[in-house]
């Protein structure tokens, strides 16, 4: 075998000691990869007792690795095979790509699946049990409390074909059948709808853009815009049976009083002939979401089972952030665990968010003490000018009321009538700043945290 010679004396056993104690670590950290921790880091020290984990373990390799490098380069008493360097080099390329691969794990700001996906199990089968039925399903919550998240894990698990479609997004009844049917294209083969899309009374224009290579679905204006949400609507009952039924989302559902006043009464005629669809109709506005289905008069009172969303559990919080702080601050994750869940009151989104920024603390900027401080200190340096902006455009009342929010202050001091306060509270709340649920609250505990800084 071809050698590199570094010096006269050989000491192949030497040699052979090093690579081998490299080779068992380089295994260890293999099958101890960072999605291995995460789902289960407690299941590393029950197993392996004598090490620490898996960072203890990286940065003794990184050791090793540093010391026979600094060998070949000052010490002339060893031999040196080829081959053997190379593989020295694949093990350093090799521990380099797992190191630059450690994904946080915590998500925020989309839609959450699977390992990022705090559990909500006894939620999850209760949706379930609604899709093996012929109901329909009303799921209220405030914003970014995971709606969305938790019905397409529910849909997938009772592997459902759906399509979903945001309200928010919408802006006329032609846009939100041209919108709607994008959606069908996209979950179905143009084999399956193409004749009943020919047979519209009238004639869509499909085309792909040339950019982006989306589809792009438009309507010519016509009259009476119902016969459009009657052809898609049409569409989706009959591409689908009984042993296939089709799950329509619809978020954000109380925009159709924005959309169209003749929207909900066109939608309910509909809605209500279908036999092989589920609706799950998601809303934030509480009040306007139990008006359209608690109102008697509402053409869709009692349209299907009504449920509220509400924060999570804290003992599930408290399982899914402590497993995965484990292996950054070890000894410290109980703790931090309590700090993040008593700053966040257990609010899904806004939990992931500081955990997200904690864990890079901890990992990157090698930071054990005031880890959260120096989390939320990022979070609000990073929306400074956000909040900023959002501040400048509430009138006087409102910029009072937030503030007492924000100190927790009592609102009832006779500085402002108790009508005026109310209508600021509801003012805000259909805005999305503040929340209600066993009392009023920011939406955003970090804006909170800007106004006690800033104002």
């Amino acid at each position: 075998m071809k050698a590199i010679y570094f010096g006269k004396t050989t000491n192949y056993a030497s040699i052979f000691l090093f690579f081998a104690e490299i080779f068992v670590q380089l295994i260890f950290l293999l099958y101890l990869r960072p999605a291995t921790l995460r789902r289960n880091p407690s299941k590393v020290q029950s197993q392996y007792p004598a090490t620490d984990n898996y960072f203890a373990q990286t940065t003794k390799l990184c050791k090793h690795i540093s010391f026979f490098c600094r060998n070949i380069c000052t010490i002339d008493f060893f031999v040196v095979p080829l081959h053997r360097i190379l593989i020295t080099i694949i093990f350093v390329t090799t521990f380099f790509v797992i190191i630059m691969h450690m994904e946080n794990p915590f998500k925020f700001g989309s839609i959450v699946e699977d390992e990022f996906f705090t559990d909500r199990v006894q939620e999850t089968e209760y949706i379930c049990h609604y899709l093996q039925s012929r109901n329909h399903l009303v799921l209220i919550s405030p914003r970014r409390f995971g709606k969305s998240s938790l019905v397409l894990k529910a849909v997938k698990k009772v592997d459902r074909p759906y399509i979903q479609l945001n309200l928010q997004k919408v802006t006329s009844i032609a846009d939100f059948a041209a919108k709607l049917l994008r959606e069908i294209y996209n979950t179905h083969t143009w084999t399956k709808i193409k004749d009943q899309v020919m047979r519209f009374r009238v004639i869509p224009t499909i085309t792909t853009n040339q950019v982006t290579g989306a589809i792009e679905v438009g309507f010519q204006p016509t009259q009476d815009q119902r016969v459009l949400l009657e052809d898609v609507f049409a569409l989706m009952e009959n591409a689908h049976t009984e042993s296939d039924r089709l799950v329509v989302i619809l978020d954000e559902f109380q925009e159709i009083r924005a959309i169209s006043p003749l929207l909900e009464k066109t939608l309910r005629a509909i809605m209500q002939e279908q036999k092989h669809i589920n609706y799950i109709l998601l809303g934030s506005q509480e009040s306007m979401m139990t008006d359209i289905f608690e109102n008697v008069q509402s053409p869709f009172y009692h349209f299907g089972g009504l449920m509220r969303l509400k924060k999570l559990p804290r003992e599930e919080f408290e399982e899914y952030l402590r497993t995965r702080f484990e292996p950054v601050f070890h000894a410290q994750a109980a703790d931090l665990t309590q700090q993040v869940l008593d700053y966040t009151q257990c609010h899904p989104y806004y939990t992931q968010e500081l955990a997200f920024y904690m864990w890079q603390v901890g990992m990157w900027e090698k930071k054990k003490e005031n880890v959260k401080q120096t989390a939320i200190r990022e979070i609000i340096d990073a929306y400074d000018l956000s909040y900023e902006r959002i501040w400048m455009n509430f009138n006087r009342t409102d910029m009072w009321v937030l503030q007492r929010l924000a100190a927790h202050a009592e609102l009832q001091t006779g500085e402002y009538r108790t009508s005026t306060i109310y209508s600021a509270l509801k003012r805000l709340q259909h805005a999305g700043h503040v929340i209600y649920t066993d009392r009023f609250e920011l939406e955003d505990p970090f804006f909170g945290e800007w106004l006690v800084a800033k104002h």
